[in-house]
């Protein structure tokens, strides 16, 4: 497993990571513990989840169930500032709530650190420099070793750089963002602020919900109790005339070269240095299996561009 770092900080992690938000929700006990298991054996340190996933603190309790004496071996990121309560008065970046969500996720992860803390969302009503002094205090109490941003714009990322920098306080080293080979928005702004700041991209959705794995056909049914098939909004914004033409294009590059669809996705994100490790979900062991094996594909040159062609 290639291990790299995250942006222009100290912390290492893994190329590809593992998603726990199938924990606690589609996962019990004994399935979540198969996928750690495996995930551990195959050389997976990061693991990535949040306190809203698994209906609430149900990834974060059973992750901190099944991991045990390996919690220290790992890379535990979770994330704050997701509604976790029906009023949505649980929820935001402020001081307040920061301090109380991090004691409930170590409390859930039977941990007393937290090895990256990302903020999930923006809070439009709490500014910045309050949020990062929050995390600055966790970080010198050791609760807290690195902290994140998720779904952050540049611009957004850009001013918290900066308030880091002016204000002498703890920064962001990532960023957790969509992107894939059919989902580049991120270039036109994101990536040009991280590398500028020396920020990682931890890229989440990098199979296009399931579009990338080559397990869907134009004109062909869905196939049953795939994400795609169940969820409407998903493939309402995917299976468009436009991506079925990329994807593809994309499946002829992959036989000409007798690669997987699932690789291109992985060796694509990986042939990009601001990508510091790639956010993959699984519900079964021999997914674990699938996402190792397709990160070891290298891209040359000629292939990278000619994916960014295609895909462009």
């Amino acid at each position: 497993m290639e291990i790299r770092n995250v942006g222009r900080s100290g912390l290492r992690v893994s190329l590809v990571g593992l998603g726990c938000n199938n924990f606690g929700g589609r996962l019990d006990v004994a399935a979540t513990r198969r996928v750690v298991d495996r995930a551990i054996e195959r050389g997976i340190t990061l693991f990535d989840t949040a306190d809203s996933y698994g209906n609430r603190g149900g990834s974060e309790t059973q992750l901190g169930e099944v991991l045990g004496e390996r919690r220290k071996d790992i890379v535990l990121a979770t994330k704050f500032s997701s509604p976790m309560n029906d009023a949505q008065t649980l929820k935001g970046a402020s001081r307040r709530y920061i301090m109380s969500a991090v004691e409930s996720s170590l409390r859930r992860l039977r941990t007393d650190w937290i090895d990256l803390y990302q903020q999930h969302w923006p809070d439009p009503l709490t500014p910045i420099d309050e949020t990062l002094r929050a995390l600055d205090d966790l970080v010198r109490q050791g609760k807290v070793r690195y902290i994140g941003c998720s779904n952050f714009a540049g611009w957004q990322v850009a001013d918290a750089a900066w308030t880091s920098r002016h204000e002498g306080i703890t920064r962001f080293v990532s960023a957790q963002n969509e992107y894939s080979a059919l989902v580049r928005d991120a270039e036109r702004e994101l990536l040009p602020a991280l590398e500028a700041h020396g920020v990682g991209l931890l890229p989440y959705y990098p199979l296009a919900s399931g579009l990338l794995t080559g397990k869907y056909r134009r004109d062909q049914p869905l196939p049953e109790g795939s994400r795609l098939a169940t969820t409407a909004s998903w493939a309402e914004r995917f299976l468009t005339d436009r991506n079925w033409d990329k994807v593809e294009a994309l499946q002829r590059f992959c036989a000409e070269r007798g690669r997987s669809m699932t690789e291109l996705a992985f060796a694509w994100l990986a042939s990009r240095g601001v990508v510091s490790s790639i956010i993959a979900g699984a519900t079964k062991p021999e997914q674990i299996d699938a996402n190792v094996a397709a990160a070891q594909w290298k891209l040359d040159a000629a292939e990278r561009a000619e994916i960014d062609r295609i895909t462009a």
